[in-house]
């Protein structure tokens, strides 16, 4: 039974005890910080998505860079500028043994769309969004 059915039938929905790494999609898309903001415009709306992490040479997120990143940007009228003087420098992340009841409980109290996640290195190797953890979501018993 998917997740509409249950609804409709007044049934709970729980979520499998998953792992980040379950949950997470694998490789995400990333972008360097010494990219131009237009690029990352571009980067964006290429790929369809509202967000990317911001990653140094070794594979280390550094930032967010999001469309509210970039529209900020141009309505300050700021000329040419690079990701990383434009990103967010902040970067939610969870390691992929985390479960998934802490990763919702993440996303929820920092009011997030997404969690990043890295290894015992500290180098990207997935993305969880909202979008992923309603996906899992199943009707109990």
């Amino acid at each position: 039974m998917n997740a509409t059915a249950a609804l409709e039938k007044g049934r709970r929905l729980v979520l499998p005890a998953l792992t980040a790494k379950e949950l997470m999609c694998p490789d995400p898309v990333s972008i360097r910080a010494d990219a131009t903001a237009d690029e990352a415009a571009l980067f964006l709306v290429e790929r369809r998505i509202h967000a990317a992490p911001v990653i140094d040479t070794a594979g280390h997120p550094v930032g967010v860079i999001s469309e509210s990143d970039l529209l900020i940007h141009r309505r300050e009228g700021a000329g040419p500028a690079l990701v990383a003087d434009v990103m967010t420098p902040a970067v939610f992340s969870v390691c992929p043994e985390e479960t998934a009841d802490k990763v919702v409980r993440e996303l929820l109290r920092m009011h997030v769309h997404r969690l990043y996640v890295v290894d015992h290195l500290g180098v990207l190797i997935g993305v969880i969004t909202a979008l992923d953890v309603l996906r899992r979501l199943g009707a109990e018993g």
